[in-house]
């Protein structure tokens, strides 16, 4: 199996991929690059052994879509609220509460925060998946995930505080990682994950992605499969890193396809 990593950002330059190539009792990271254009990423799951994570939301919440249209077409100030209580509806997925629920704090709003920007270029990727025949799916049921890295690493049990900024932070996060993940193989690319915050990102990605292969992850309730659908699901791991490995490419959750080690 191969898990691809995506760290998304508005343009290339930020936007870093990395490569997993897992067997039995062991991972190997056999690609970290920044400067990713669309294409790279898109040839970078050509095979069919490919599953892919991204970090970047795949939808926008229903009620800012519906407000958005319905705002448009003819304002209705007496209908509106402008209430902190009403804005949250519209600056929240569904699944971001989920995720509030699970880590203790909001992510970013895709609706309100420059997060936007980046999710209309993953709009633009996920079409340019589509037609490159790469099953597209923003419920997490296919190959494609929606991954928050530093989701990941706080439900994996690591100290975040600070490493999106910090190097030095990075280095001991991939130390502590490697104490716990052993079987993990960073090979030469240590190094370009400490220096670059998104290569790092892309790299927990990966692992994320691994995750969501085997199914090792909470899907939506079934009575918001379709609000999920729409929306985008962010699929964070339901066990310890270990399992990523403890598991052995067991079978695939149902509705994915069987897993290729």
């Amino acid at each position: 199996m191969r898990t691809i990593g995506v760290d998304l950002a508005a343009a290339a330059p930020g936007t870093a991929l990395a490569e997993i190539v897992w067997t039995d009792d062991a991972a190997r990271l056999t690609r970290l690059e920044i400067g990713m254009q669309d294409a790279d990423i898109v040839a970078s799951v050509s095979s069919g052994d490919a599953w892919l994570g991204v970090d970047c939301p795949l939808g926008w919440p229903d009620a800012f879509v519906d407000f958005m249209r319905a705002h448009h077409v003819e304002p209705s100030p007496g209908s509106v609220d402008g209430g902190a209580d009403w804005r949250r509806t519209l600056v929240y997925r569904h699944t971001d509460h989920v995720v509030r629920d699970r880590i203790g704090r909001w992510p970013l709003s895709v609706s309100t925060d420059r997060l936007g920007v980046t999710a209309l270029r993953g709009a633009g990727l996920t079409s340019r998946l589509a037609e490159a025949g790469f099953p597209v799916d923003r419920a997490a049921e296919g190959r494609l995930f929606e991954v928050y890295p530093g989701g990941s690493l706080r439900l994996w049990g690591f100290d975040t505080t600070g490493y999106r900024v910090d190097a030095t932070r990075r280095a001991t996060l991939i130390d502590s990682l490697r104490e716990r993940a052993p079987w993990l193989d960073l090979g030469a690319f240590r190094a370009l994950a400490v220096a670059k915050a998104d290569a790092f990102d892309a790299v927990i990605a990966a692992l994320s992605t691994r995750a969501g292969a085997l199914g090792l992850f909470e899907p939506p309730a079934s009575g918001m499969l379709g609000v999920a659908r729409r929306e985008g699901w962010v699929v964070l791991p339901d066990g310890p890193l270990e399992a990523l490995i403890a598991a052995r490419g067991g079978p695939a959750a149902p509705g994915r396809p069987p897993l290729s080690r």
